[in-house]
């Protein structure tokens, strides 16, 4: 009866705090790539994955539980997605690596929410770190571009970069750390550029490209979020050693 409660408890907190231009953004998100979608005849699997995409972001940027739900559906159907198109790196990237990492996230973020907000706590990183992150996605996005290469992917390098950035932006996302979004930005740049391509050579792919077009604009506006945030008390208070 107790897990009860609390299931119906955290179920509540995920529709309190929310602004009426954040409800409005994501209704307007998901309303285009609908629409877009219906007049290109995407498939079906295009079309949810683009959608619980977009809401896994939305919720990512308000530092909600329910991100994490959202995003599991995403990153199968994507994987799925990516594999038709040979964007191998996208394939491995979500059904090996973000679909396992969204349970860890959610068992993360339900240790560290604001209990005044309902939103998790964010933080920042330490120049340090952000100087040792760059400079292991530049040597590492170099090594797996050539290991996609041998693989005969498409575009491996741009592939490559996505995907190393990706990994990081995963984790420091994770950890709850505003520097993810100054990555994603990255990251949604370079995906639009693959999957434009894509498009232009014949995939059905319209709704996962405005997909991206939206984890962009997304991105820039959570950017400014978690910036202001992170300089608040509660997020001042949180040791990093408990995250």
């Amino acid at each position: 009866m107790i897990k009860i409660d609390r299931l119906k408890q955290a179920v509540k907190n995920e529709f309190k705090g929310w602004k009426f231009w954040e409800l409005a953004w994501m209704t307007i998100a998901v309303l285009v790539i609908i629409a877009v979608s219906i007049y290109w005849n995407e498939n079906l699997i295009g079309v949810i994955s683009a959608v619980t995409g977009v809401i896994c972001v939305i919720c990512t940027g308000k530092g909600k539980l329910s991100a994490y739900v959202f995003g599991a559906i995403n990153t199968l159907l994507y994987a799925i997605i990516a594999f038709q198109v040979k964007y191998y790196g996208e394939v491995m990237l979500n059904a090996l690596y973000y679909f396992p990492l969204q349970f860890y996230g959610l068992y993360v973020w339900a240790k560290h929410m604001n209990p005044e907000t309902n939103e998790v706590i964010k933080i920042r990183m330490s120049n340090k770190s952000r100087v040792i992150i760059f400079g292991s996605v530049a040597i590492v996005t170099l090594v797996y571009g050539y290991v996609l290469q041998l693989m005969g992917g498409n575009l491996p390098y741009i592939d490559a970069l996505s995907t190393v950035v990706s990994v990081v932006a995963m984790v420091i996302s994770i950890k709850m750390y505003m520097e993810q979004w100054i990555l994603w930005i990255f990251v949604d740049i370079v995906t639009i550029i693959m999957w434009a391509v894509a498009f232009m050579r014949g995939s059905e792919s319209i709704a996962t490209l405005l997909m991206w077009v939206v984890y962009l604009i997304n991105a820039v506006i959570m950017y400014v979020k978690w910036s202001k945030e992170a300089n608040s008390r509660s997020s001042k208070e949180v040791i990093a050693s408990e995250i």
